[in-house]
């Protein structure tokens, strides 16, 4: 770096141009218009400051340090901290961003002090202010320069040339009336303030180290001491209280600021102590090195020194000021408008105490409820992307703090490796860190770093301290305010989860839900493991990513290595198997995708998705434990990609969804096995198949009633009884679900096992009556229409009938007419003694016998029945139609009667004659 300072120069000719490019000033449009003046530099240049700086990082920190001497050196105290934010923007844009060397100039004038920052990148791109100003990612470090100009300065410009882009900002100094910077109204006398007949002011300079190196008359005689028996020694030796009462500050600390005005009390050399009023004021000589001039007064006569209260202009009444009220001290470091989010005050406050000590990098972690983490939430310097959220120990354990309850000051971290986790590998060399602390408790921790060593001593502590206890309490009432707003939209998250979870007992949906339901709002991906019993190992079931085209590579990726142990213990606990395989993967398939050729290395195009895929699984992956009925039943994983971290409160919101979707998937698998169960057992209840047979055509349609059932109160069967001769029969038990089903049960297997041992039907019916009757109060009742069929050798079959209070079957003719096939008689399951007796029907070839369960004919549409009488008429219809589709079109029609669902069960059986061939 090269710097120059010239004490009332003339103004810097202007910059060379290219005739045919002129100089371009950007005037933005809408409310920042009014503070944007394009004219030339017409005020008397009364000094003029200029360094160059290299393209490198440190050049930075080295700037602000160049800007921030010299406007202190000028007395431009009240401009200092704008002038040196606006600068490291701007530099850093040069220097790091565009990679160029910058050029710094500062012109003194008498109205303020006007700063150009030059660069060898003449790109032409200025925000337009049209609209509200966006100051972009907090992460991001650069793109933010010439949007704080037009925040921040009274006036701003461009100028472009072929090989420079010179951008210039002037601050304004605050305006008081001319001659005169403060006034009071006339006092009778015996109103003024009280001093003794001769005020004596001590003026005491001290040096960079804080030593006394000038004692005038008048402090020999306030004090006691010569001149030459305090000249070298610290003031700090004479100063006998360490802080000064109200604010905190420390007098080494007060000698280090720009300006300053306080009490204290100076031990004199007689032993007592006497209270002085102090105005300090930071100079430095023509060899740039820095003092404290201190004016002394005693404490009654501070009228000598103190500044007046400045009373805001727009007040009308002057008395209205309170006495002694100061300037807020948490808005004098992070200035005014203090942001309203916890974000963006915690980045603030990261920027102000990195320019405060002309630190590379500064970061600010706040503590866990118990006190036992701290988080990283704002950074600046540093790689926050990749540091965010990332939590390390506080009192035990691997890469803790050592000291985060105390100031702390390292001097060279490579000299104690780890002792400040978050700067391992940032090429960070120095770093001081202060704890945040409201009411005696910790809440946080504030550091800043650089990237030389030795760049920090107990002074920078003590400075970073006090600015840490301004900021403190605002930190925690904006950190809890933002608790309070996630654990409302928690409970609503999970009150909505819970409603989705409750709302389906199919697991499969339930996975589907549970990963819907993290992703994106927890994590970027999820996977699901279930474990079927406590002898099987944890199964991958489900993956999900935002993106989808990354789900199958993450899926093959966890399907390669081995699943997270199912530990019971409650809580988030982190995994690191994914990242490293990912990691792993991809270096092999770089490995793989060097090949010799043209040029010495050449990437193939196979190694992008696996890329993909590791950049996805790169960050934080944690598993938790899905825990229903004190057993694991499985683990839901949640992911980041690449060096993202988990914020605690995620992590507390996805162990209470784990906990509901864990029973909601327990519950799921209990349904799933309960319905297996009851559709294994009721598909026993029906036929295993229809027998064929010669020359007759049979079809059944069976319909249960309600969800998940397969069989009902309804039932149907058609066996062999012997050569030649075959059993059917269509029943209705009274009543539908479990209960009927077990006389169904009941009676198909018994009219099989009546029917093969030589029994007639009028005897089938009756033994089966005496058994349904045995079952005491379990029986129900029931219709039954059982029968007997031989085919004959001229194309026609005999049946023999039986209907036991079941609807009458019947019999389509080839001309069309409908009739009844048998008679009435009493039910089942009533009475003991039956007479019974079977008719005999004869089917001709092309005739149709259909048999119905009630639940066809008692189907309703409001008042409306289907009847008897409507299905004879659909049947009507149905001549020349195979048995196939005589059932189908009685079904559809029964379907389109009515638009309800059925509420009773539906057996359909047809038997066609098929008309003879002839040749």
């Amino acid at each position: 770096m090269t710097t120059g300072v010239i004490p009332g120069g003339q103004p810097p000719e202007p910059r060379p141009t290219d005739s045919q490019l002129p100089d371009q000033r950007h005037e933005p449009v809408g409310p920042g218009a009014l503070h944007v003046d394009n004219r030339t530099r017409s005020a008397v240049i009364t000094a003029r400051a200029a360094a160059s700086f290299e393209p490198v990082g440190r050049s930075v920190a080295t700037a602000r340090s160049f800007v921030r001497d010299t406007l202190q050196g000028w007395g431009f105290g009240d401009i200092v901290d704008d002038a040196v934010v606006l600068t490291s923007e701007l530099v850093t844009n040069a220097v790091v961003h565009a990679g160029t060397a910058a050029d710094v100039l500062c012109l003194r004038s008498d109205d303020g002090v006007r700063i150009e920052v030059s660069d060898r990148y003449p790109e032409r791109e200025i925000p337009l202010q049209s609209s509200a100003v966006n100051m972009g990612s907090l992460d991001r470090e650069g793109g933010r320069g010439l949007q704080l100009c037009a925040a921040l300065a009274g006036r701003w410009g461009v100028e472009y040339t072929p090989t420079h882009k010179n951008v210039w900002f002037q601050l304004d100094l605050p305006e008081r009336p001319v001659g005169t910077r403060t006034a009071g109204p006339s006092l009778p006398a015996d109103l003024l303030p009280l001093a003794d007949g001769r005020v004596r002011v001590a003026v005491v300079q001290i040096d960079r180290s804080g030593s006394i190196t000038a004692w005038n008359e008048d402090a020999e005689e306030l004090f006691g001491y010569a001149a030459e028996q305090v000249t070298g020694k610290p003031l700090t030796d004479l100063a006998a209280w360490p802080h000064t009462p109200g604010t905190s500050t420390g007098i080494a600390e007060a000698l280090q600021l720009s300006r300053w005005e306080g009490s204290y009390g100076i031990r004199g050399d007689h032993g007592r102590v006497i209270p002085v009023y102090a105005s300090h004021l930071r100079v430095r000589d023509t060899g740039g090195e820095p003092s404290t001039v201190c004016l002394l007064v005693r404490d009654h006569e501070r009228a000598v020194l103190q500044t007046p209260l400045r009373i805001p202009a727009s007040s009308s009444d002057a008395s209205s000021a309170s006495e002694g009220q100061s300037t807020d001290p948490f808005e004098v470091f992070i200035g005014s408008p203090a942001p309203a989010d916890l974000d963006g005050l915690l980045q603030r406050t990261v920027e102000r105490a990195r320019d405060m000590l002309d630190g590379d990098a500064a970061f600010l972690l706040l503590a866990t409820d118990d006190e036992t983490e701290l988080e990283v939430r704002a950074s600046t310097g540093l790689p926050s992307a990749r540091q965010r959220f990332a939590r390390v120990p506080v009192e035990a354990g691997p890469g803790r703090y050592g000291s985060v309850r105390m100031p702390a000051v390292h001097e060279d971290l490579t000299a104690v490796p780890g002792a400040v986790p978050l700067l391992n590998g940032t090429g960070m060399r120095s770093v001081v860190t202060v704890p945040l602390k409201v009411e005696g408790r910790l809440t946080g921790s504030l550091g800043v770093a650089a990237e030389a060593p030795g760049r920090y001593s107990n002074e920078e502590a003590l400075r970073l301290q006090f600015a840490a206890d301004r900021i403190a309490l605002a930190v925690e009432s904006a950190r809890l305010g933002e608790l309070e707003r996630l654990r409302r939209g928690s409970l609503s998250f999970l009150v909505e989860a819970s409603d989705l979870l409750a709302g389906t007992l199919d697991r499969d949906q339930t996975l589907a839900l549970m990963a819907q339901m993290t992703v994106p709002t927890l994590a970027t991906w999820c996977a699901v493991y279930t474990i079927a019993d406590q002898a099987s190992e944890p199964y991958l079931s489900y993956v999900l990513h935002e993106d989808e085209e990354l789900i199958d590579g993450i899926k093959s990726l966890l399907s390669k290595i081995p699943p997270p142990d199912p530990v019971p213990t409650p809580g988030a606990r982190v995994w690191t198997a994914p990242g490293e395989a990912a990691h792993q993967a991809a270096l092999r398939t770089s490995m793989r995708s060097l090949s010799l050729g043209d040029s010495p290395y050449r990437v193939g195009t196979t190694i992008g998705p696996t890329l993909a895929t590791a950049g996805a699984v790169g960050g934080e992956t944690v598993v938790l434990p899905l825990v229903a009925r004190n057993r694991v039943i499985g683990m839901l994983t949640l992911g980041k990609p690449t060096d993202e971290h988990f914020r605690q409160e995620i992590l507390e919101l996805a162990e209470d969804l784990s906990r509901r979707a864990a029973l909601a998937l327990d519950n799921a698998r209990l349904y799933s096995e309960r319905t297996a169960i009851s559709q294994s057992l009721q598909r026993s209840l029906l036929p295993p198949g229809l027998p064929t047979i010669k020359g007759v055509e049979v079809e059944v349609i069976y319909r249960a009633a309600g969800e998940g059932n397969e069989v009902g109160g309804d039932f149907y069967d058609l066996f062999p009884i012997r050569d030649g001769a075959y059993g059917f029969a269509i029943g209705d038990v009274c009543g539908t679900g479990p209960e009927a089903a077990a006389v169904t049960g009941l009676a198909r297997h018994a009219l099989r096992l009546l029917a093969r041992e030589g029994f007639g039907g009028p005897a089938v019916l009756e033994r089966l009556n005496s058994a349904i009757l045995d079952e005491g109060a379990r029986s129900r009742f029931l219709t039954l229409l059982y029968g007997e069929l031989w085919p004959q050798e001229d194309g026609s079959a005999v049946l023999k009938v039986v209907c036991a209070g079941h609807p009458l079957p019947l019999r389509l003719r080839q001309d069309g007419t409908v009739e009844p096939a048998a008679e009435p008689q009493p039910l089942l399951g009533v009475i003991e003694d039956l007479e019974l007796y079977e008719q005999t029907v004869t089917l001709d070839p092309g005739d149709v016998l259909l048999c119905v369960t009630d639940g066809v004919t008692e189907r309703r549409e409001g008042t409306r029945m289907l009847g008897d009488d409507g299905l004879a008429d659909v049947l009507t219809t149905c001549t020349g139609l195979t048995a196939g589709a005589v059932a189908a079109r009685i079904m559809r029609a029964v379907e389109r009667f009515a638009s309800d669902a059925p509420s009773d069960d539906m057996a359909i059986l047809a038997m066609r004659v098929p008309e003879v061939r002839k040749d």
